[in-house]
This record gives structure tokens, C-alpha cells and sequence, in this order.
């Protein structure tokens, strides 16, 4: 799906199946380790490009930076400083992704960092405008992809079923529990996907559990509600979208098609399963605050966010096979979709 080249335009059920293709079918080419570091930097422009990043979402994305800098070749700190004292330009970056893959991956990065934490705002648009441009892309491929995103993004919390659902609240333990496992799973297994769209569609479904949640306790939340709980946990969305999405940049596994998924499930390195933990915690913390009546304080929320992330770190080797095997029937082509029936 990415970083393959393709300049064909597809329906909105297949594109994703066509984004697969490729111009010249030849022997996958890895990323180079000065094409990751310009990929990197891409993605680090588009998290600050609107200015508007709270401090600890700052710090994040820096304690990801430095978390992430033993790859080879990749001085991610420095990456992370040159982009904030505005050191290196769009056109110098592009100058380093020679391939046609290179520089679709990297406005895909671009495009899902900004999406992740909502809608693109009006400087986020123009620097995606820019970035086509500076990187020479095919103009209908590389809009039809951030449409993509950003419609992923922008899936309303509540779906159909949910609406319709009765407003008393509803609460069974022995449902939620699983249904949160569930949800680990599903984005564990997304984790290990090489699509970047697939590593975009996890932000939104932890919204959804959280939403859903709130609404079995008798919470009707909104998405600013929703954002506001899982950054207040400790989890930023754009900083999320980065370390997951660097850990398979690095790892050698993002962007990859055809055996891309086999080396993802062989190797675990890859993937540091931080999706399930994350998930996982997200869930139960969630279900602790609003079975309390939201009367957890900040910290509180932050001790118990952590207590539980520990818990589901040991619990993901357990559910390993699990992850996998759901990695296996995933369809790419579906996210969308499946975001939006979660």
C-alpha cells in the first residue's frame, strides 16, 4: 500500500488495494539510513509545523526522539533539534529520498502525524501542499491518501448501533473486560501491519474504547473529552503515532509490502507490542474513572495509567499468538471501515 509509486486513481473500496501496486515490480529496495533520517525529520516538521503542540506533548516527542536513537545511523536527537531551531528545510530533506518509495513513504509519515491528533489544520494543509510539491508526487495519489487519513481520523465516536443504543448506563464487567482484551488485540495486531494507515487507525479505535466506556458507565463523551482523557493519562496522540510508527521505520518493517507482515510477526523487535499495553490501560484506567464518577485526580490518573500499561506489557507475550493470528486476517483495504463500525 505504501511507498510503491502508483499514480493510478481507484474507488474509494479499492484504493487501498491500489496504492499495493506497483510501477516497476522489482526487488524491494530497503530504506537507506540517510532516507530514514530525512523521513524522520519529515515526520518531526509536521508535528510542530502548526505550533500549537502543548509542552508535554513537547516532551513526548522528544523522550521519543532520545528513547529511539540507538538505530543505526539515526541521531534522533539531533533530528529533533535541528527541526525545532528550524535548521533544515523541506527541499533539503527531499534532496535526500532518491526513490520514488522513499518519498511516498514519507509524506505518508507526514500526512498521519498530522492527522493524529484530529483534523489538519490550516498551516498543516499548506505544508502538506508544500511537502507534494517539494517531493515531486503525483498530485491525485497523494491527496487521495491524506482523504484517506483524514477520514480515518474524523470517524465519529458513536456508531449507528451506538446511537441507538438506550441513554441509561449499562454495565457489565464480565462484557467490558473482554471487549477491552479485545480491543488490545486488534490493536496489537494493527501494530505489526506495514500500512502506515494501519498504525493511523489505532489513535482512533483506543478514542472509540475510551467513548464507549464512558457511555456504559452513563457518559455521552465528546472527541475533545475523549483527547483530553488519554493525554491526561500521559498518552499524547502525535507523540503515540510517532514512536509506533518510528519503531517500524527503524525496525525495517514500515512502508514494506509482501513479506513485509511475516517479518513483522517473526520479529517482535519490530514492534514493541506498546499498542496493546497502551490499549489495555487505556481501557481499564478508563473504566476505573468513569465506574468512580470521575472523581480521579490528575496523578492518580497517571499512577494507575502506568500500573497498568506494566500489567498489560505481561500480559501482551501471553496474548502473542493472539495478536498475530488477527494480524493475519486483517485487511488493509478495510480500515476505513473498520474504524468507522467499531
Amino acid at each position: 500500500m505504501w511507498g510503491e509509486g502508483s499514480t493510478s486513481r481507484a474507488s474509494a473500496s479499492t484504493s487501498a488495494e491500489s496504492l499495493r501496486r506497483t510501477q516497476h515490480p522489482k526487488k524491494e529496495r530497503p530504506v537507506s539510513p540517510s532516507e530514514t533520517r530525512a523521513i524522520v525529520t519529515l515526520s518531526l516538521l509536521a508535528a510542530f509545523v502548526d505550533g500549537d503542540k502543548h509542552e508535554r506533548e513537547r516532551a513526548e516527542i522528544k523522550r521519543i526522539a532520545e528513547g529511539l536513537s540507538q538505530a543505526d545511523g539515526v541521531h534522533l536527537p539531533t533530528l529533533y533539534q535541528d527541526v525545532l531551531m528550524k535548521r533544515v528545510s523541506l527541499a533539503e530533506v527531499g534532496t535526500a529520498l532518491t526513490s520514488t518509495e522513499s518519498r511516498q513513504l514519507g509524506y505518508e509519515m507526514a500526512v498521519c502525524v498530522c492527522d493524529a491528533d484530529g483534523a489538519q489544520s490550516e498551516a498543516e494543509r499548506h505544508f502538506l501542499a508544500d511537502l507534494r510539491t517539494s517531493l515531486g508526487l503525483d498530485a491525485p495519489t497523494a491527496v487521495q491518501f491524506a482523504e484517506q487519513a483524514e477520514a480515518i481520523v474524523t470517524t465519529p465516536l458513536a456508531n449507528t448501533a451506538t446511537v441507538a443504543a438506550a441513554a441509561a448506563p449499562s454495565v457489565d464487567n464480565a462484557e467490558l473486560d473482554p471487549s477491552i482484551l479485545n480491543a488490545a488485540i486488534l490493536n496489537g495486531a494493527l501494530e505489526l501491519l506495514p500500512e502506515t494507515l494501519s498504525t493511523m487507525a489505532i489513535i482512533p479505535l483506543q478514542m472509540k474504547l475510551v467513548y464507549r466506556i464512558g457511555k456504559a458507565h452513563g457518559y455521552e463523551l465528546d472527541s475533545g473529552h475523549v483527547k483530553d482523557f488519554i493525554a491526561t493519562v500521559g498518552v499524547g496522540l502525535t507523540s503515540q503515532y510517532l514512536e509506533q510508527a518510528g519503531r517500524k521505520l527503524l525496525g525495517g518493517l514500515l512502508g514494506k509490502v509482501g513479506g513485509g507482515l511475516l517479518r513483522g510477526l517473526g520479529n517482535q523487535a519490530v514492534s514493541s507490542g506498546m499498542s496493546f499495553a497502551t490499549t489495555y490501560a487505556l481501557g481499564h484506567v478508563a473504566k476505573r474513572y468513569y465506574a468512580g464518577g470521575r472523581t480521579l485526580s490528575t496523578q492518580m490518573l497517571k499512577e494507575a495509567y502506568a500500573s497498568v500499561t506494566k500489567e498489560g506489557q505481561g500480559l501482551q507475550t501471553r496474548y502473542l499468538p493472539a495478536i498475530q493470528e488477527k494480524a493475519r486476517t486483517l485487511n488493509p483495504s478495510q480500515i476505513l471501515s473498520m474504524v468507522r463500525g467499531a
